[in-house]
């Protein structure tokens, strides 16, 4: 039996946390969270009626994310996700995720 384990240490043995609420109000686009570091996890969750989720993990694509809405169904996103880059992320336009006028809240870990 072949194992492969991988496991990243940061740089300095810190870890970044940042969260935060965002709420758009007008036509709903991508919108992108500046928290000064790169994060190695990010989640968003719609505190609304639709109650979904997206999160993603150091080391998945650009623009995707692990999804879970309110009825518990969980699919990984490859478009309309999260994009990480040196100084936050940008979390797509995700009709289940980010809904016009409902409260989305997110935690950065790096």
């Amino acid at each position: 039996m072949a194992i492969t384990s991988t496991q990243s240490q940061h740089p300095a043995s810190v870890c970044n946390v940042a969260v935060g609420r965002y709420i758009d109000t007008g036509t709903v686009d991508a919108f992108t969270i500046t928290t000064g570091f790169q994060p190695r996890y990010v989640r968003v969750q719609n505190l609304a009626a639709t109650g979904a989720r997206m999160e993603w993990y150091e080391g998945m694509d650009d623009d995707s994310g692990w999804k879970t809405v309110v009825a518990g169904d969980q699919s990984l996103a490859t478009s309309n996700g999260i994009t990480v880059s040196v100084s936050g992320f940008t979390v797509g336009l995700d009709t289940d995720v980010h809904v016009a006028s409902e409260q989305i809240s997110w935690m950065a870990l790096g």
